[in-house]
């Protein structure tokens, strides 16, 4: 763990708490204040101690309840997976994954010591978020080309995913570790590029921004939209029986979810990266935008929670399948076995 000691680093040190790069974030208050003027981060670090913990533990909760009984689901049925069963199965592993990082981050945000868990976990931790935010993000992306150009090695395809969104983690290993903000009076698990000195180089933050929202967002959203946008029209113009009419609200629902829970944070960290670059913006203007970034991040966090109950909704077979686990864990109830069927998602490739 890091103490700074000189005055004119510490002051300088709040922009390392401004790399919203995902949810392990903190408030930087001193950009927009001078010495005379300096923003109290009470109030922002109030709301986060009581908004992050109860979020996140709801997310937790839910989100690992709903994908494990979605992998459950999945196994049961793996003689049948298509292509895109297997997508789903890594998307839920993923998410999972995901998932288990939120305690800790709710317990940096609920402590008043901030992170008490020691530089490695804080590089395994933000190295497995990142791991696994991107991970799921591109999986959801090839789901959308896998019913537009029918993948045939989805194994192979996952492979890729997990070994491009480990590459994309790097950064993480190298500047990842617990640094103490004595004017916050607690250690946060932050990105630390000063740590090779006292100025960091801002084509690094630029990049960062740059490159989140270019391959986290930007990418995927073009591939889902046009592929998407593809399928739907293939669907309209063509014959269309009850099968691909279910198919056609999946897709619906599918692409509104991930935009719903995605675009605010993004439009609202372009902003925020916006302000960096305007040392005189009013502390009453930064403090709301650090609330609105934290809210709009959980939010997009929710989307892991929130996958394994779209599809439970949508999908007669994933959901006939669920009760029938949910029974069996609850008591010993006759049941009547579906009949072997073909995934859901796999009618959009029959013609």
């Amino acid at each position: 763990m890091e103490y700074i000691d000189d005055s004119e680093e510490q002051r300088i040190l709040s922009d390392l708490f401004d790399e919203l790069y995902y949810g392990n974030d903190s408030y930087a208050y001193d950009n927009c204040c001078d010495e005379e003027d300096i923003c109290n981060p009470s109030e922002g670090m109030s709301f986060e101690a009581i908004f992050v913990p109860v979020l996140y533990s709801v997310a937790f909760v839910v989100g690992i309840l709903g994908n494990g009984l979605l992998l459950g689901v999945l196994f049961q049925s793996r003689r049948n997976w298509s292509v895109t069963d297997t997508f789903i199965l890594h998307l839920g592993v993923a998410d999972i994954l995901l998932l288990l990082t939120l305690p800790l981050w709710a317990a940096q945000s609920a402590s008043e010591k901030g992170w008490t868990f020691y530089n490695p976990l804080c590089k395994i931790t933000g190295t497995l978020f990142t791991i696994n935010f991107y991970c799921g993000i591109f999986l959801l992306a090839c789901i959308s080309l896998d019913r537009y150009l029918s993948i045939v090695h989805a194994t192979q395809i996952c492979l890729v995913v997990w070994l491009f969104s480990l590459l994309l983690s790097i950064p993480d290993w190298i500047f990842l570790e617990v640094v103490s903000d004595e004017r916050r009076g607690k250690a946060e698990c932050v990105r630390n590029y000063y740590k090779f000195g006292q100025k960091p180089s801002s084509s690094l933050k630029t990049a960062a921004r740059g490159l989140y929202h270019a391959v986290g967002f930007l990418l995927p959203s073009a591939v889902l939209i046009f592929c998407y946008s593809s399928i739907l029209w293939q669907l309209r113009c063509g014959t269309q029986g009850l099968q691909k009419q279910r198919a056609f609200k999946v897709i619906i629902a599918v692409v509104a979810v991930f935009f719903i829970c995605w675009t605010p944070y993004n439009i609202t960290l372009m902003v925020d990266t916006i302000r960096q670059n305007n040392d005189s913006s009013p502390c009453e203007m930064n403090t709301s935008l650090d609330k609105a970034l934290l809210v709009t991040s959980s939010l997009g966090y929710l989307h892991c929670s929130l996958n394994p109950i779209l599809y439970a909704v949508v999908d007669v077979k994933i959901r006939r399948q669920l009760l029938n686990i949910l029974r069996s864990l609850g008591c010993k109830q006759r049941t009547h076995k579906p009949k072997c069927a073909s995934s859901f998602w796999s009618e959009l490739q029959r013609g």
